[in-house]
């Protein structure tokens, strides 16, 4: 028979697969939105950055950039290498434009993340 610790490792797998608690496996994909500032995306419901001075400001103050895509999902970028590192340095010449972003993206909850292989002005 099971004994009480494998009898709670089951249930509890079984309770994150139903309610989608776990992340999703990363799959590679390509997202064109604008690179902006969490905070204003998020507390002025923003559909696209103020300025690129802005976004800029608040990236150095070490506001994190995210990607704002055209469907209206934001995209945080992460870095896969741990420890995991701030994508700021990666993003912040593109802050306030619009970019093509291809690598791999994750879903966790209600959220999605992308490990930026290449990042480009779109076409």
């Amino acid at each position: 028979m099971y004994n009480n610790s494998v009898k709670l490792r089951i249930t509890l797998l079984g309770i994150a697969l139903v309610t989608g608690v776990t992340a999703r496996a990363g799959e590679k994909s390509t997202v064109t939105g604008w690179v902006i500032d969490s905070a204003c995306t998020y507390t002025k419901n923003l559909t696209k950055p103020i300025g690129a001075e802005c976004a800029k400001k608040c990236a150095t103050a070490g506001s994190p950039l995210v990607i704002l895509a055209d469907d209206g999902i934001i995209y945080l970028p992460i870095d896969k290498v741990l420890p995991a590192s701030s994508q700021n340095r990666k993003l912040i010449k593109f802050a306030g434009e619009r970019v093509t972003v291809r690598g791999e993206v994750f879903t966790h909850g209600g959220s999605k993340a992308i490990a930026i292989e290449e990042i480009q002005a779109p076409k």
